[in-house]
């Protein structure tokens, strides 16, 4: 399972491969459609997918002479279920956190002071 939460948050780290998994939310794509909005050779999108598809983020199907993507949802439900573990902690109020430190630091410059 390790291996496998490695690869797909290693695909889902880059944003041109976040912006290809939205685009096909909506409905699977021919490989030269997905490329279009993007400023990079097919080459380049192609090894995109490729890392995708490793992942088992989408999946690939000749039709003819076109190559479709598809999305496959479920392979993002192992990492999800990994994600809901940490859901259990309460959320860190940063702008507590913050006042505290602030206060932490005033402390140990007042200490300073008092030994000059």
């Amino acid at each position: 399972m390790t291996a496998n939460l490695d690869t797909v948050f290693s695909a889902l780290a880059d944003p041109t491969r976040r912006a290809i998994l939205a685009m096909l939310l909506e409905d699977d794509m021919a490989v030269t459609d997905v490329a279009e909005p993007f400023q990079m050779s097919l080459a380049a999108i192609s090894k995109h997918l490729g890392i995708l598809a490793e992942a088992g983020l989408i999946s690939r199907e000749k039709r003819g002479r076109v190559i479709w993507c598809k999305l496959e949802p479920d392979a993002m439900r192992s990492a999800s279920v990994w994600m809901q573990g940490f859901g259990q902690f309460e959320p860190v109020d940063l702008d507590a956190f913050e006042r505290f430190l602030e206060g932490e630091l005033a402390e140990d410059e007042n200490s300073v002071e008092t030994l000059d």
